[in-house]
């Protein structure tokens, strides 16, 4: 099982640091990271191997959301077969 985080927002130093901690907290192993800064925004898309999470993935999502609370960062983290069924015609 996967999962894509997403993370838009201005671009301060520590971000990927920061994201990827709460994947390391929750047993999350990073898979792929692409980022990208434009001007002064940050655009990351990062892919992980949520199969041995040792909590709900609710937890990680919910983590995920108070980080981008906390930062001024908009982070998504969307199950694989969300995603999939999402981008499906």
């Amino acid at each position: 099982m996967r999962a894509v985080i997403t993370v838009i927002g201005k671009d301060t130093v520590g971000i990927l640091h920061k994201v990827s901690g709460i994947c390391a907290k929750h047993n999350a192993n990073v898979i792929e990271v692409t980022q990208s800064v434009l001007q002064d925004m940050f655009a990351m898309i990062m892919l992980t191997d949520i199969s041995g999470i040792g909590s709900d993935f609710s937890a990680l999502s919910d983590d995920m959301k108070a980080l981008g609370a906390e930062q001024g960062l908009a982070i998504h983290c969307m199950h694989e077969d969300i995603f999939n069924s999402m981008h499906k015609i």
